[in-house]
């Protein structure tokens, strides 16, 4: 007859599945590795049933861990919804929260609306993580995080989608650049113009490329920046041109007399952003509180760079 596990060897379980190493989950979890050798060992025969192939490569899930640790995420979800709505019922939302942010926005956003929830929601803690678009997903659902704040569209899984706002794409130029002083830049000012952008992982990659193939743009393959911050300072050694995020651009671009940033007239470029959390949390109506919450901070403080997306 099994015998049911603890929560605290539950969660031994799922964070030796994640890290799939005794000593790192070990590490993680704060204490010995023969302690976590020993519970890991009674869960198995406490449940009579082997969850990992142990190697010298590593600790691995048999086919019956893997089916067990997602029931086993689930409980441990489950548990600490049990704890927040407790606590959120005495003194209001509480607790820590994984969050998962883009990095082509979270450092140009969070800054201005973390602070307005940090005071509403005093008790609320988040752990904010960056990440590209595709890597988020794949965590929210795995477990990893509890809510991402990405890029649209989400392609992975059913999870709940918030949208929030959009932003736009504003062309910046090396100051010498021979469209730099023109007023009122066309698309085909663009034609094989060599444009700059990220490496190939990140969904801006990809939209960049996109506006690219519309403008007859030439995608610089050779010259991919690991960030926005590379891009930037590509252009003004007269690489390229690029298409940076507004919200970075308002963030980051300080000294207009080494760039000109502009638009192309009669272009629609921007990007869409959302709040998204898997369907099964059990934190789903804060999640939905801290999203309006977002939405109200970025229509109060970035008005006049970005653009709330109406709730359908």
């Amino acid at each position: 007859m099994s015998k049911p596990p603890s929560l605290r060897q539950l969660q031994y379980f799922v964070t030796l599945a994640e890290t799939q190493h005794f000593r790192r989950a070990a590490a993680r979890l704060r204490i010995t590795q023969p302690t976590l050798t020993t519970q890991v060992a009674a869960l198995e025969a406490g449940l009579g049933v082997q969850l990992f192939e142990r190697s010298r490569a590593g600790t691995a899930l048999t086919p019956e861990g893997r089916e067990l640790c997602a029931r086993a995420r689930t409980v441990l979800q489950e548990v600490q919804g049990l704890v927040d709505q407790a606590e959120a019922a005495t003194r209001g939302p509480a607790g820590t929260y994984r969050l998962g942010v883009t990095p082509t926005v979270g450092p140009y956003l969070l800054p201005h609306v973390l602070p307005a929830i940090h005071r509403r929601f005093d008790a609320l803690r988040f752990f904010v993580r960056e990440a590209a678009p595709q890597l988020l997903e794949d965590d929210l659902l795995g477990g990893e995080h509890d809510l991402i704040l990405t890029a649209l569209p989400l392609v992975a899984g059913d999870p709940v989608v918030v949208p929030l706002f959009t932003e736009p794409l504003q062309l910046v130029l090396p100051a010498e650049h021979r469209l730099a002083g023109k007023q009122g830049i066309q698309p085909a000012d663009l034609k094989g113009e060599p444009v700059l952008t990220l490496e190939e992982h990140h969904l801006f990659h990809s939209q960049i490329a996109e506006l690219c193939d519309r403008f007859g743009a030439h995608l610089m393959r050779d010259y991919e920046g690991t960030s926005l911050d590379t891009l930037r300072q590509m252009v003004v050694m007269g690489m390229g041109i690029a298409f940076l995020p507004a919200l970075y651009v308002r963030s980051e671009i300080h000294q207009p007399a080494e760039l000109c940033v502009t638009t192309v007239e009669g272009e629609r470029m921007e990007r869409a952003y959302a709040l998204a959390w898997r369907s099964t949390s059990p934190s789903s109506g804060l999640f939905e509180r801290l999203a309006e919450e977002l939405r109200a901070q970025v229509a109060l403080q970035l008005a006049d760079t970005v653009c709330l997306v109406p709730r359908s």
